[in-house]
């Protein structure tokens, strides 16, 4: 093995090795319990992906089931209501990246600036609270908020002789409002990452900047952005990586019959054709296409990172 300066080191042996679990043997018990977690609810369940190459019938199970191949595939993508569901998920995940994306950075970069320790306590407690509302109370705040005719938004409106808009009930304005929301969301979350990147880059770094005059903003763009882009570019490829998922919760809290078109969803379409309709082999068939494109986006992602910038995952 050899270090990045060229000097060769010795390669470790097993009783190296055995020392060193010796010494941090808590470290290891430690991460017993996440890996368990993963065994048990993520590995393990991955022998049901068998259910969308099969007419699964609970009453036969899994394994008794007759198998019919790419039956399952044949017949969703039949389905009218799947390719509204696949475009509505690229749809909204690319907004949510154009817009989503840039937010938590941008935040993170003025709450950098703010010299006021308390104030600046205050703003990110307050930002970071949205994140742990559930979609529940969130789905009623933003209904009690910009529904058409009983909503405090357009009842302001009237009051000020300007006609209702109608926030929730029409397409394009739903998913302008579902982007905002989401946005809202998370943008505080997101930003502790980012913070907590921006915290590692050495303070001599500025105090250089400052001697040679240069301005807060110079600094941010020259200094703090390039040390950040590896988490950067993690983060963005994670998010690519994510581009066929969508959480259920946000879309069916949201949603209502008149912005079906609109607002139905690959999650939302595996409830419904799952859950509802009893069908388990054309569901686990829509979630396998749906895993396989990730891992496909978060592969080409990671290459064409590394290819460009030489940062990536691996």
């Amino acid at each position: 093995m050899t270090t990045h300066s060229g000097i060769r080191l010795p390669k470790p042996t097993r009783n190296d090795k055995r020392v060193y679990v010796r010494q941090h043997w808590l470290l290891y018990v430690m991460l017993a319990l996440p890996i368990t977690y993963y065994i048990v609810f993520h590995y393990i369940p991955m022998g049901g992906i068998v259910i969308a190459f099969k007419n699964y019938s609970i009453f036969r199970g899994i394994w008794k089931s007759p198998w019919v191949g790419m039956e399952n595939f044949s017949k969703l993508f039949a389905i009218a209501e799947f390719s509204n569901a696949i475009k509505n998920t690229l749809v909204l995940n690319v907004l949510n990246l154009v817009f989503g994306f840039p937010a938590p950075i941008i935040l993170a970069l003025m709450l950098n600036e703010l010299s006021g320790r308390h104030f600046k306590k205050i703003a990110q407690t307050v930002l970071y609270l949205p994140h742990f509302l559930s979609w529940v109370i969130i789905g009623g705040l933003v209904t009690t908020l910009f529904a058409t005719q009983t909503g405090i938004i357009n009842r302001g409106l009237a009051s000020m002789g300007i006609s209702p808009v109608p926030w929730l009930t029409e397409s394009r304005n739903w998913v302008v409002m579902y982007v905002f929301v989401s946005v809202w969301q998370s943008i505080g979350w997101g930003a502790i990452i980012y913070l907590s990147a921006i915290t590692s880059v050495g303070e001599d770094l500025y105090e250089a900047a400052r001697i040679d005059g240069c301005s807060r903003f110079q600094m941010t763009y020259k200094i703090t952005l390039p040390s950040i882009r590896p988490t950067i570019v993690i983060m963005l490829i994670l998010k690519i990586g994510s581009m066929m998922s969508i959480g259920f919760e946000q879309p069916q809290m949201l949603k209502n019959p008149m912005v079906n078109d609109s607002g139905d969803v690959i999650s939302t379409f595996i409830y419904r054709y799952g859950l509802e309709n009893g069908k388990y082999s054309i569901s686990t068939a829509a979630g396998l296409i749906q895993s396989v494109i990730n891992f496909a986006l978060v592969i080409t992602a990671n290459a064409v990172s590394n290819r460009i910038s030489d940062e990536g995952i691996w």
